[in-house]
């Protein structure tokens, strides 16, 4: 019997899963992008117009801006976060779990480690659309106009896929939908605010800050942040090494996790 932990086997047949699944969400495409993009805008507006007229400006680098394009700048990095979770729980355990969709594609010469690979590429695939969608609504609200939000847009991919791999390790261990309960409230949550998106990391204690340099949102938001701000981020290789260790751990993990769960 093969390992779990064995190296992931992905071919080009990750392709045909991929894009069945863009076929379906094609029938809600709009309801859909509506319901990721209309939190984090909300967020922005209540704490951004609205906290921001109070805290007016905020230093960063040495360098002070408004609020709210701090807060944009942050908080477009959480969207990618949940959109791509949002997609690698939910709708991955429905396909998996629920509809038996996973089960009737194997029966197709298509093995589990291909399905695993599409549904990673698809929800960071799938959190890029609402990431572009809030861009482009940042942008109509002149919040930031900075010709380097061209690289954040794959940067932005790129921290979706790393989401939907840790996702997908819960995915593999769920039994149930309430079991996501745990990934957001105690994991997600507490990065949320760890991560510098509401205010500056340099006002956590020493300690926190030090466990929160090494959070892949941190990592995420402190590429991005500085493209926002029409500069060149201060550690990119550093913080892009650290994602893309996230990211194939816990592709690996996941992977690992499924196998069990299948042979079992």
């Amino acid at each position: 019997m093969q390992s779990i932990w064995r190296a992931p086997e992905i071919s080009w047949r990750w392709w045909p899963v991929f894009l069945r699944n863009l076929l379906v969400w094609r029938k809600l495409a709009i309801p859909s992008l509506v319901g990721n993009i209309a939190e984090p805008l909300m967020w922005l507006v209540a704490f951004g117009y609205g906290m921001g007229a109070l805290v007016g400006k905020i230093t960063v680098n040495g360098t002070e801006v408004p609020y709210i394009l701090f807060l944009a700048s942050g908080s477009i990095c959480m969207s990618a976060m949940n959109a791509a979770s949002f997609e690698a729980l939910y709708s991955a355990f429905s396909r998996m779990h629920m509809q038996k969709t996973w089960d009737g594609i194997m029966n197709a010469p298509v093995s589990l480690d291909n399905i695993v690979f599409a549904e990673m590429l698809w929800a960071g695939f799938k959190s890029l659309f609402t990431t572009t969608a809030i861009l482009g609504v940042m942008l109509a609200l002149s919040i930031s106009h900075s010709p380097k939000l061209l690289v954040a847009w794959p940067v932005l991919l790129g921290v979706g896929i790393t989401f939907s791999c840790i996702a997908l390790i819960f995915n593999a261990l769920a039994k149930g939908y309430d079991f996501f309960t745990y990934y957001f409230t105690l994991f997600l949550t507490p990065m949320m605010f760890l991560s510098g998106i509401f205010f500056p990391r340099d006002q956590l204690p020493a300690v926190v800050k030090g466990v929160s340099d090494f959070l892949p949102l941190t990592c995420a938001v402190e590429i991005v942040r500085p493209l926002f701000m029409d500069q060149w981020p201060a550690h990119p290789v550093r913080n892009a090494a650290v994602l893309v260790v996230y990211t194939v751990a816990g592709l690996w993990l996941a992977l690992a996790l499924t196998r069990k769960r299948f042979r079992g």
